[in-house]
């Protein structure tokens, strides 16, 4: 009799636990149904340029935008309410990664965070005004990392990796290396949300698939857009502590005031990693790009060349996390000195104001875009 209760048990309890699993899963689909299901309570910023585009459920869809840009509508294949909930979705999720402005992060952005480490990496943070950047006339800069423009790409070359990687694919680079943290699955609803959100800019602004837009990728700085001095560290040092430090913080760890991100990190344990094309010693053109392109906010396109160059060297010098191929001992490295130099610049630091960094002899031409940065930025 104990060796038949025995038996029993081993077939029975393995069995209830696969029951309860598969119990979980259905509950799990049933709160994912209700999820999608569900009004969008959208971002402020997300509010504005959805409502600007009149996104709204319908049989066709007319840009207001290429209405004003061309005086002529399109009339393109409408969305369902499914449809604009998703697109409400991948908005909130690329305006408010970290879910800071949901009453509840794990359902109203799928908790987009758990595949990203640190608390500084958002979407917008590169893909700034939400993807789709544009000035007050409405006019998209080149390089400024379009997500419209991105998706219209289709299925692009990588050069960095020498593969044709497809829109979905390219959104794992940027949770890998850009946010320094880990792969979703390619049927998730974050990919699935952010990607039905981009291909709708794309048909709000009349982007053609397979085209190649100046607006795609960044608009990257090479060292032959330049007088070939050579990035130099101190001159960066200089450059930042006028340029950047303001919202970066003294050792670009970032600033938060109340629980409210003020500026991202460009070092430390909440920035990108050493695999991350942001990275100077990986890819040198394009982070200058976007510091050219985009800083210092109000500002941006009145940095030479050579002082985003010099910037970049000095940002990219900075101890931030390893990437997946630099191995466990330069992990341990990057984690001993993220914990170390703070405080030794904290010691050493000077109390006088920085020194203004002695202009390079740099021709006008030298401010012009260095690049067609294609498919860079991750």
């Amino acid at each position: 009799m104990p060796k038949l209760a025995g038996k029993l048990a081993r077939i029975v309890l393995p069995l209830l636990a696969l029951g309860g699993l598969y119990l979980l899963a259905i509950h799990k689909h049933a709160q994912r149904a209700d999820i999608r299901n569900a009004a969008v309570a959208l971002t402020p910023n997300c509010n504005a340029k959805l409502g600007r585009y009149e996104l709204a459920p319908g049989k066709q869809y007319e840009s207001p935008y290429v209405l004003q840009r061309t005086g002529g509508s399109i009339a393109l294949r409408g969305y369902s309410d499914e449809d604009v909930r998703a697109i409400q979705r991948g908005c909130n999720i690329v305006d408010d990664t970290q879910g800071r402005l949901a009453q509840d992060p794990y359902l109203d952005r799928w908790n987009a965070k758990r595949f990203i480490r640190g608390s500084h990496a958002s979407c917008s943070n590169c893909h700034r005004g939400i993807g789709d950047r544009q000035d007050a006339a409405g006019n998209r800069p080149a390089g400024s990392l379009h997500l419209g423009a991105s998706w219209v790409m289709g299925d692009m070359y990588d050069r960095f990796t020498g593969l044709l990687l497809p829109y979905e694919f390219r959104q794992f680079q940027c949770y890998m290396n850009a946010s320094n943290g880990y792969k979703p699955n390619i049927a998730d609803d974050v990919i699935r949300d952010v990607t039905a959100y981009t291909r709708f800019l794309s048909a709000a602004v009349d982007m053609k698939i397979g085209n190649h837009y100046e607006e795609q990728g960044i608009d990257e700085i090479a060292a032959s857009a330049t007088l070939k001095q050579g990035d130099d560290y101190v001159r960066g040092e200089a450059l930042y502590k006028q340029k950047c430090q303001h919202c970066h913080g003294p050792q670009a760890f970032g600033q938060e005031v109340d629980g409210r991100l003020v500026a991202p990190a460009l070092a430390g344990p909440n920035a990108w990693n050493l695999q991350s094309r942001n990275n100077f010693y990986f890819v040198s053109t394009i982070l200058p790009g976007f510091i050219c392109r985009n800083m210092p906010p109000g500002q941006e396109n009145t940095l030479a060349n050579q002082d985003c160059r010099d910037i970049a060297f000095y940002v990219s010098n900075l101890p931030r996390p390893a990437g997946d191929k630099q191995g466990p001992l330069v992990a341990v490295q990057q984690q001993l000195l993220m914990a170390v130099m703070p405080p030794l610049l904290r010691l050493t630091a000077s109390t006088k104001p920085p020194v203004q960094p002695t202009p390079p002899l740099e021709h006008a031409s030298s401010k012009t875009p260095g690049g067609n940065g294609g498919n860079g930025g991750n």
